[in-house]
């Protein structure tokens, strides 16, 4: 785990704060002193945010792992995209022998275990007609196709004519298990969503009717809670957003 895991720190002060202010409300309503009741609130609070922080640790670890992961498979994928197809060759001929497979180049193809293995890595998935192509070019022949993805007519014309396919995840694992992932990846800094462009959808026009109909009902239902402070304050904070998102907001 990282020194300092900000999303499972806020995770945690998140659900602390809402225990919070529901052990607040319950204490007040059993009528508790006012002392009494914002420390004994605060120190469970507390002891949840702690409990939960550790509970909560190995699930958060595991998920940064698994998006790591992704965020290499997405490079390799982009990677062997770009790449020149004699050097794609070359990444797929290595990684094939250090798994232990029977691999020589063949043409444009590779032969792997006697069985041509085409590769095609596009930025856009494999469609139907050039499997359809390569069906004319090995007609009498088995033959596997190597690609980032299918989409779902290619897939469903491979398997009615008994062709395999190695797809992304599949050509990502050979990678990683063999060690033979790229050093430096071509474009290998993917584009990412950027504050700017989170804070525009966010505030986009079409956001208003949202925002008006959540503090529409948190106004409502400081009707009829104990404690409805907390409703008013925060349902009035969404009617103004839904107000100035509509005045002011983002278009499309």
């Amino acid at each position: 785990m990282k020194k300092f895991d900000f999303p499972l720190i806020a995770d945690s002060l998140f659900y602390s704060a809402c225990a919070w202010l529901v052990l607040v409300g319950v204490f007040r309503w059993l009528q508790l002193p006012a002392g009494v009741c914002f420390s004994a609130a605060t120190l469970l609070a507390l002891a949840l945010a702690l409990t939960l922080f550790f509970l909560l640790g190995a699930r958060h670890k595991r998920r940064a792992l698994s998006k790591q992961e992704q965020r290499t498979r997405e490079k390799l994928m982009l990677h062997l995209a770009l790449e020149r197809d004699e050097r794609v060759r070359a990444a797929l001929l290595e990684a094939l022998l250090a798994d232990g497979r029977e691999a020589h180049c063949e043409g444009d193809a590779l032969a792997v275990d006697g069985m041509p293995l085409i590769p095609i890595f596009t930025m856009q998935p494999v469609s139907a007609d050039a499997v359809a192509q390569l069906l004319k070019t090995y007609s009498a022949q088995p033959f596997a196709v190597a690609c980032n993805a299918l989409t779902p007519e290619a897939e469903q014309l491979l398997t009615s004519f008994s062709r395999t396919a190695m797809t992304g995840t599949q050509i990502y694992d050979l990678f990683a298990r063999t060690g033979k992932l790229p050093e430096t990846y071509i474009c290998g800094e993917i584009p990412r969503k950027t504050v700017r462009g989170k804070l525009r959808r966010t505030f986009s026009k079409r956001n208003a009717y949202p925002f008006f109909v959540s503090g529409a009902a948190l106004l409502v239902m400081s009707l009829f809670v104990l404690f409805p402070v907390y409703y008013l304050i925060s349902g009035s904070v969404l009617l103004a957003t839904a107000i100035f998102v509509r005045a002011f907001g983002y278009t499309g």
